[in-house]
């Protein structure tokens, strides 16, 4: 178990004018929870979904609160709780402004025992802090910045590899590929910064000649950009960054006439990559530590009642989250057993759990990553205008 942080912090102001407004709900004691706010009765109780439900990253956010929806309906509808269990929508558009906002939405209700997410590693860096001090457990499905393992959170974990792992195991198979030069771009977001700077040290160390390139996320013209890679005599090109911009980059290279191979991370595969790069998105290669859930025979029974329930694929991150939440469903339940759960009680139990999951087994270390044999990094590709998975990257 970790240990738990000084009690000396401050609050982000929209989080604080959040807590001040509830102040007479909150104030003898933030870490009880337990159900709704004026019922009395303490047999309902909520699972907060925080991540982007609006703006350009949406469609992750709706694949993984999807997931988290239909866990949640499952349980309610299994009859064995002893308890109701309701899902709190907190959009936080996976933005590190916003995040404060949304988890001060989601701390000021007291029913709330615990996070699936934040989605993002800047969002997730910008409130993991105000949520171990408030003795929330945070279960992402799908942040993977490094740094997050490593700064005494004491209530965050992750059912995904982080970065460092798909970053190096990348770069091994870039190397073993027998390219001279990459190209490695990154976003500047704490995500795609983070996994570029592993890819580039990995690749060099293989003795691979990088040239780095840095294109703010707000960027709308990929031009300039995909000339500069065309020119550069590479192989290959990497970019650390998220689909809706991997989509623009994708039609710009193939405008500026780059046939090198073109590969993204975790936060590049999706839906709004496969639209928004048209046929120029066919041959990218995609890095992610996730599952294809319509591939996975563990995930059968999950993608059948997903189609049903949302007439749609279950999609990138979307079986990870199903995972956090029924891992989350699982600590409530232990918590339960001794009475009436607490934030504290449910955090606890979180850090003990040992959960089958259809992407994993669930089990965290002191630091809220999963065990080592339990983080598998796939490469998938596009054909077709459909992204197919490869299989294990270290077996590519």
């Amino acid at each position: 178990m970790r240990s738990t942080r000084p009690a000396q912090w401050v609050l982000p102001l929209a989080l604080a004018s959040a807590l001040t407004m509830t102040a007479c709900s909150n104030s003898s004691d933030n870490s009880k929870g337990g159900g709704l706010s004026g019922s009395g009765g303490g047999e309902t109780y909520k699972i907060a979904f925080e991540g982007p439900l609006s703006g350009d990253n949406q469609q992750l956010g709706i694949n993984e609160v999807n997931a988290a929806e239909l866990a949640i309906k499952q349980a309610n509808e299994s009859g064995d709780l002893g308890f109701k269990l309701e899902l709190l929508r907190a959009d936080d558009q996976g933005d590190p402004a916003i995040a404060p906002t949304a988890a001060a939405q989601v701390l000021q209700d007291d029913a709330v025992l615990g996070v699936v997410g934040p989605s993002f590693s800047g969002a997730t860096n910008a409130v993991a802090t105000t949520y171990g001090d408030a003795d929330m457990a945070i279960i992402s499905p799908s942040a993977t910045n490094d740094t997050l393992s490593q700064s005494n959170y004491p209530t965050f974990h992750r059912v995904v590899p982080p970065d460092g792992l798909e970053g190096v195991q990348l770069a091994e198979f870039l190397a073993g590929k027998g390219y001279k030069k990459v190209v490695v771009i990154d976003d500047l977001s704490d995500y795609g910064k983070g996994v570029a700077d592993i890819v580039q040290g990995a690749l060099e160390k293989a003795g691979v000649t990088v040239q780095r390139l840095g294109v703010d996320a707000k960027t709308t013209d990929y031009g300039a950009t995909a000339t500069t890679v065309a020119g550069a005599g590479a192989d290959a090109v990497f970019y650390g960054g998220y689909d809706a911009q991997a989509g623009q980059l994708a039609r710009a290279l193939q405008t500026a006439g780059f046939d090198g191979d073109k590969y993204t991370g975790n936060g590049g595969k999706s839906s709004v990559f496969t639209e928004g790069a048209g046929d120029a998105g066919d041959g990218w290669y995609f890095s992610c530590g996730c599952s294809d859930a319509n591939t996975a025979p563990a995930a059968k029974d999950f993608t059948a009642a997903y189609k049903a329930e949302f007439n749609a694929d279950p999609s990138t991150y979307s079986p990870e989250a199903y995972d956090a939440t029924n891992a989350m469903i699982e600590a409530i339940k232990t918590a339960a057993k001794d009475g009436t759960p607490t934030r504290k009680a449910v955090s606890d139990a979180v850090d003990k759990l040992d959960y089958k999951g259809i992407t994993t087994q669930v089990k965290f270390d002191e630091t809220g990553e999963l065990a080592e044999s339990s983080q598998v990094i796939n490469l998938f590709q596009q054909e077709g205008g459909v992204i197919k998975i490869l299989g294990d990257i270290q077996e590519q």
